[in-house]
């Protein structure tokens, strides 16, 4: 990592642990990674039909990624087919959104303390501030009167953040942010935590089609009109510091939405 950018997809590793819960018959160990090779397998299938270049999916611990920092899932991926009309190639959104019936997102942000708390707090305000159709609400657990939940998990490796696009109406259930990322200061996490809550909603990087732009390097991760579409009222080319959903962030973030991310927003929500 160099002074001033970090990127997220440096963060990928160890992110994702997969729990599973409940009573009754489980599958065997050999069944169980079948079946996993075998969702993920459509799962890659799908994004590139979708439009998703290959070289830019990658599966982690059995988890697949694109964008380098959003997971997909089986039904995320199925939904990316189904167009929508658009035409546009540039992008600040996927086709999968939030439903309008999702009035409460809870955020169990337990996990977080000290500088992660206060930037889980900042964060939310981020959102809730816009007056949007839903709002995000803090919580240590408990799911009554939410919609839908996001945990807000802690992880080891390099500074940065993991997510994944919604599915079903419903957010990515997962914001997992490296404690590392600390070493920056509160602005720069909560600027991480924000982004990272984007991609729960539908929201893809804003320089998708040259990560060069905000990383120093790197190409395009891929553009379709199934799954990479501009909001109208947003500028289809970025900037450095443009927006809080450039691919890679700097030392010196606020944390604060920019005008544009606002726009974004209030258009979808």
């Amino acid at each position: 990592m160099t002074l001033g950018k970090a990127n997220y997809a440096k963060t990928l590793i160890g992110f994702v642990a997969m729990l599973a819960m409940g009573t009754g018959c489980a599958a065997s160990d050999s069944d169980a990674s079948e079946s996993t090779a075998s969702t993920n397998q459509e799962i890659i299938s799908n994004l590139v039909k979708a439009g998703f270049p290959a070289d830019d999916i990658m599966e982690v611990d059995g988890v697949v990624y694109v964008g380098r920092d959003a997971a997909v899932s089986l039904e995320a991926s199925r939904e990316m087919l189904q167009t929508d009309g658009s035409n546009s190639k540039e992008q600040y959104r996927t086709t999968n959104l939030v439903s309008s019936s999702v009035s409460v997102i809870c955020v169990n942000g337990s996990a977080y303390t000290g500088t992660f708390s206060t930037a889980l707090d900042r964060a939310i305000s981020n959102y809730n501030n816009l007056g949007l159709s839903f709002s995000l609400r803090r919580t240590t657990g408990s799911t009554s009167g939410c919609s839908a939940t996001i945990t807000a998990n802690l992880t080891s490796g390099s500074a940065g953040g993991s997510s994944g696009f919604p599915s079903g109406g419903r957010p990515y259930n997962a914001i997992n942010v490296a404690s590392s990322t600390s070493q920056y200061g509160t602005s720069v996490v909560t600027h991480v935590i924000t982004h990272e809550i984007g991609h729960t909603i539908g929201f893809r990087h804003s320089d998708y089609y040259n990560r060069s732009i905000s990383c120093g390097s790197g190409g395009n991760e891929g553009a379709s009109d199934v799954g990479a579409i501009l909001i109208s009222g947003t500028p289809s080319t970025a900037t450095v510091g443009g927006s809080l959903m450039n691919s890679c962030f700097r030392s010196s973030e606020t944390g604060n939405f920019t005008s544009t991310d606002v726009t974004a927003l209030q258009n979808l929500y």
